[in-house]
């Protein structure tokens, strides 16, 4: 039986995760060309810097969340066998998808923060172009959050697939410790 305290405490992580990436789509990094007081060359200024902390927040409640699910999983790999039946062939399934849901959504973050703190230094002449002032892409963080959605709802299901088919798990020898034999003639 699935915990109902670990999808919770999953669940709220996942809620957290999702709306600091949404607050980073909010408030990312927006830059204007400026000009300095003597007219001799123009540089870059950078507005609030807040969305790579949110990005990276984000990035680390969302990785606790997928921590959490595999270690009460064992990550599939360890512990007992599951029964042969569908919930574990739902369980073989979900956890792939989870996993690549995952990667997507913590590289769109990192990705999202990285670009975002970066903050262009050079400046140009008077009278040359202006500088272009790099700035991360509208999107990226809520791509992010898109896929933190989509983690929350297949980590879940995993987890409660992962459990039902844990349930009575399947034991060869019938849960004997040795290979009975007979006597030998």
């Amino acid at each position: 039986m699935a915990s109902k305290l670990l999808l919770i405490a999953v669940f709220v992580l996942d809620l957290i995760a999702f709306g600091l990436a949404v607050a980073s789509e909010q408030r990312k990094s927006i830059a204007k060309v400026v000009q300095d007081s003597e007219l001799n060359y123009n540089y870059c200024v950078y507005d609030s810097d807040i969305a790579t902390g949110y990005g990276v927040g984000a990035f680390l409640f969302l990785m606790a969340s997928q921590a959490l699910i595999m270690v009460a999983s064992r990550c599939f790999c360890c512990g007992k066998a599951l029964n042969p039946k569908d919930s574990r062939a739902w369980a073989v399934i979900l956890f792939i998808v989870c996993w690549l849901f995952f990667l997507i959504a913590e590289i769109c973050l990192l990705a999202g923060s990285v670009r975002n703190s970066y903050h262009t230094k050079y400046r140009t002449i008077f009278g040359q172009d202006p500088p272009s002032c790099g700035t991360v892409r509208k999107g990226v963080f809520g791509a992010g959050a898109a896929f933190i959605f989509l983690n929350a709802v297949v980590n879940k299901l995993y987890y409660i697939y992962y459990s039902s088919a844990g349930d009575n798990s399947f034991q060869a020898y019938e849960g004997r410790t040795s290979v009975v034999m007979a006597t030998y003639k």
